[in-house]
């Protein structure tokens, strides 16, 4: 289904899949002319909009563009943050009232689909459709097509997009002669070949992977990629969470073993009390150069070149994710070699599946503001949407916004002057292109409760890797929790929902 959508995203004149398929260059990206920042169309004065985002870069960017925004015209902002932790209940509790305590929110796309389905939030189709400076159709079709919308209508505007790619020491991989890791079995091994050297010139042993993994955070997302490569091989809409005939969860068989064995193998070679490792330390213990490898969303690129926080500046590399030689043969619940029935999208002989984890913060309107304050909260979330504003946001690491517009993968110039060398934007730029053009992307979640399936496998994740359960114990606690949500939601509107998402008739 991907396929012929992301052809479209693909750099002018130049394949993505060259010598190095799996850091490919895109050596047809273009220095141009930065884009004239565009004005709203309406004035809003005397409208006051509430906006609620979680700490950190949300709350940077949508701070950044508020004063902009309030002088061109006349609205008023009030900017809150809540813990992501508190953030979705927060919402629902707000919403589920008779009034809408904030108008506007910045949230993941999977929420949408029980927001929309209770009716919390406002459909933005019309909107969109009549907003030439959105440029919707610069948005690229993963993020337009999944991350915004549901039942055909448009509930969200993206601002962000979200997928995983390991970053890696590019210095350190060159004096040692190696090469990035194409399997998870590579990723290991390069983690211990570095783990306990000292790697940024402190006199200290330092470590071979950084990955999150602290529990009731986002940090589960990083062991679903680890998953992803043994249980989905026949393209996106095969999918990788449920069977789609019969919603039995994918959990529960050698692939899924596998991929737990692996992913329990990186506590060795990363930081102390790695178990509880968040995602702000890991990115800073990587950023400082005491890390060789880290698994993380596109934020790594931009911050890796911030003088503020960087100590690697110019020596991080970015791959697609590690992959394996070995896939699950749903018939038989077994693993299998990779070939190319077995493995059509392989990558010299490995498959790769990208997750698209979280597909990228989007900004949505609650449906019981009033019509004038729902009009300007949408022109906002435009505002900060549109290439002017937004080309330049995701070149900042601190604004946690990663592309997710073709221009932004096209137009090599705010990268640069955001202080990326050529070919360091040639690298990153192109480890998404190889990524998204791949045709067995694993899409997000989107079923009615999704929320709750994944907190399940959280903690049954944490669980097993501090050894309170074993690995046949996670595995059959996820597939029994998990069935019980689907029989308490409905099979069958499951079942509807999941091969609805993956593009297939219901």
């Amino acid at each position: 289904m991907l396929t012929a959508l992301w052809i479209s995203i693909a750099v002018p004149g130049c394949s993505l899949f060259q010598s190095n398929p799996l850091t490919a260059s895109s050596p047809g990206l273009t220095q141009t002319t930065s884009q004239t920042k565009t004005s709203p169309a309406q004035r809003f004065d005397g409208v006051k909009i509430n906006v609620v985002t979680n700490p950190g870069g949300l709350h940077l960017k949508a701070g950044t563009h508020i004063a902009e925004f309030e002088a061109l015209t006349g609205a008023k902002i009030e900017l809150k943050e809540v813990p992501f932790i508190n953030f979705r209940k927060l919402l629902e509790k707000n919403w589920s009232g008779n009034a809408s305590e904030y108008d506007l929110a910045i949230i993941l796309p999977q929420w949408q689909i029980d927001f929309a389905d209770a009716g919390y939030i406002e459909d933005l189709t019309d909107r969109r459709k009549s907003d030439p400076a959105l440029e919707w159709d610069d948005i690229a079709p993963l993020f337009r097509d999944f991350s915004a919308n549901y039942k055909g209508r448009t509930y969200a505007i993206p601002l962000d997009g979200d997928f995983h790619l390991v970053y890696y020491r590019r210095d350190l991989l060159k004096q040692a002669g190696l090469k990035p890791p194409e399997t998870w079995d590579d990723y290991l091994a390069v983690a211990k070949q570095f783990h306990g050297k000292d790697l940024n010139g402190d006199g200290k042993p330092d470590y071979g992977s950084c990955i999150a993994k602290v529990a009731k955070e986002i940090s589960t997302t990083f062991s679903i990629s680890f998953f992803a490569s043994f249980l989905q091989s026949q393209g996106t809409a095969q999918g990788m969470f449920f069977d789609p005939e019969t919603m039995k969860p994918l959990v529960n068989n050698s692939g899924f073993a596998r991929a737990l064995e692996l992913y329990k193998q990186t506590v060795e070679y990363g930081v102390p009390d790695d178990k509880n490792l968040n995602l702000a330390t890991a990115r800073k213990t990587f950023l400082s150069g005491r890390c060789a490898m880290t698994l993380d969303w596109g934020d790594i690129g931009p911050l890796a070149i911030d003088q503020a926080v960087s100590r690697v500046i110019d020596k991080v590399g970015a791959s697609i994710t590690p992959g394996t030689t070995q896939v699950l043969d749903r018939r038989t619940n077994k693993l299998v070699v990779c070939d190319k029935f077995t493995c059509p999208y392989a990558i010299e002989g490995v498959n790769h599946a990208t997750y698209a984890a979280n597909g990228g913060w989007v900004g949505v309107v609650a449906a019981k503001s009033p019509p004038k304050v729902k009009d300007a909260a949408y022109a906002f979330l435009s505002y900060m949407s549109q290439p002017a504003q937004s080309n330049i946001d995701v070149t900042l690491g601190k604004t946690g916004m990663n592309p997710y517009r073709i221009s932004q993968f096209k137009n090599s110039d705010p990268w640069i002057k955001s202080g990326m060398s050529f070919e360091a934007a040639n690298n990153y730029l192109g480890a998404i292109g190889v990524s998204l053009n791949s045709s067995n992307m694993v899409l997000d979640l989107i079923i009615p409760q999704n929320q709750q399936y994944i907190e399940t496998l959280d903690a049954i994740r944490a669980d097993f890797l501090v050894d309170k359960i074993t690995k046949e114990e996670a595995m059959q606690q996820i597939e029994q929790r998990w069935e019980q949500i689907t029989n308490q939601v409905g099979r069958e509107s499951q079942r509807a929902a999941y091969r609805s998402s993956l593009g297939l008739t219901p």
